[in-house]
């Protein structure tokens, strides 16, 4: 599975056996995933007798939440739904219909963070109708809309929406629209051979007690899966963008846009839709982390660098939350991307007529030609508003980013008219429609 050179295998391997010896874990395997391909595998513990390999199971937990999100979205790409419609318009009579789809998934809808049971993580699951019974109004915790707050009983519910829309359960559908055009068939409900066996590490001895591990029935679409490091080098893949079909990447692109932060301004970590968000070291990562009775897990991927990673450990806690994106550190610093090659590109000579120097007032701005028949619009000195635009049938373009995402670009013999923002080739050209009638530059 490696294709990193020695030097950097076994960096990477000394990392994963210091977290593995130091926080004194069962076993630990942790994997990365280059370009869509394996890069590098490393185990390190026991698995019964033997060293986990890359076909050993492990439980996934909150991971299972992003493979659920992947089919919804799948069904707002056929028609079947749309992301603000509320709950009650596919599931009539459902507590708390009037939470969207996509504060269900963005972990904004306000809901609970637990289910109103025993326990849910340690204790025999309900089924759905049951949990929808208990589901009263005192499980809804915040204004809808108003923050982040991780909702397990929100992935429940969207298990059902899928269950109730697909005809079938929720399972199923992950299965087939998701692990099996993947090629993830070791991806399951429950364990099977060989898997490792969660524990719970003594905090002041080296002695291990087994957790509990049950079939979350209704809750299981919060985290019940199972899975290898195999598997999950492959959803590291289609995180990066590999994604095989299953989804048409602008929608995973669309995915991974923050929608609630957890830390103000300065976000570090946040949420999309059904994936969680975290920048660190110059790095926009998404992914997804997991945790259930004797289990660890967490697979980011930076779609930029095409770089994903992952490790799955059988401890309930305990691990120093930066072994992730220290393998991708070490990876950067071993053996750093090579940038692409440049290479000229065919331009339409009317396109190519627009680039150059334009000016917002007296504010210049470059416009670009990029590939693919795109534009880009930014500012002289980097510091504005920037975006760029793609064509559209009817001659005008559509902004994809920055202040202007979704807004209308025209263009015009003399000018561009950016949503009402008029662009000149002068500063203030006074032939311009808006202000117009500028004359006199003076002292």
């Amino acid at each position: 599975m490696s294709q990193v050179g020695h030097t950097t295998a076994r960096a990477l391997l000394r990392r994963l056996a210091v977290e593995q010896a130091e926080c004194r874990v069962p076993s630990l395997t942790a994997a990365i995933v280059r370009d869509g391909r394996p890069a590098w595998f490393g185990g390190r513990g026991r698995v019964g007798d033997a060293p986990p390999t890359a076909n050993t199971q492990y439980r996934l937990g909150s991971i299972t939440k992003s493979m659920v999100a992947v089919v919804v979205l799948r069904l707002r790409d056929e028609g079947a739904l749309e992301l603000n419609d509320p709950l009650q318009a596919h599931l009539p009579g459902a507590p708390h219909g009037h939470l969207t789809i996509a504060q269900l998934l963005s972990h904004t809808s306000g809901l609970t963070a637990e289910s109103p049971t025993p326990w849910w993580e340690r204790t025999p699951g309900i089924p759905a109708d049951d949990l929808l019974k208990r589901l009263g109004p005192g499980e809804l915790k915040h204004r809808p809309g108003r923050r982040f707050h991780y909702s397990n009983v929100g992935f429940a519910l969207l298990g059902e929406l899928v269950a109730r829309l697909r005809g079938t359960t929720w399972l199923q559908a992950v299965q087939s629209e998701v692990l099996a055009p993947l090629g993830m068939n070791d991806t399951t409900a429950r364990p099977r051979a060989p898997h490792a066996t969660g524990y719970a590490v003594h905090p002041w001895a080296d002695v291990v007690l087994a957790e509990p591990e049950h079939d979350a029935d209704a809750m299981s679409p919060a985290g019940q899966l199972w899975s290898t490091p195999h598997d999950l080098a492959r959803w590291a893949a289609f995180l990066c963008g590999d994604t095989g079909g299953v989804l048409c990447p602008d929608t995973l692109a669309e995915m991974r846009e923050p929608v609630g932060v957890d830390d103000g301004d300065a976000w570090t970590g946040g949420f999309g839709l059904g994936l969680q968000l975290s920048r660190t070291g110059g790095r926009r990562l998404a992914g997804h982390t997991g945790s259930m009775p004797g289990f660890l897990a967490t697979v980011w991927a930076d779609a930029a660098d095409g770089a994903g990673v992952l490790f799955m450990a059988n401890t309930t806690s305990g691990l120093s939350g930066s072994l992730a994106v220290d393998l991708l550190d070490i990876l950067e610093e071993h053996e750093p991307r090579l940038p692409d090659e440049w290479r000229p590109v065919p331009a339409d000579p009317e396109l190519l007529a627009l680039t150059g120097l334009w000016h917002w007032g007296p504010k210049p701005y470059t416009l670009r030609l990029l590939p693919e028949r795109g534009l880009s619009l930014e500012p002289v000195g980097g510091t504005g508003r920037a975006s760029r635009f793609v064509p559209q049938p009817d001659g005008t373009w559509l902004g994809l980013d920055g202040y202007y995402a979704g807004e209308t670009l025209r263009v015009a013999a003399d000018h561009l008219d950016l949503n009402t923002f008029i662009f000149t080739r002068d500063p203030y050209d006074p032939a311009a429609p808006v202000p117009g009638g500028v004359t006199d530059w003076h002292a």
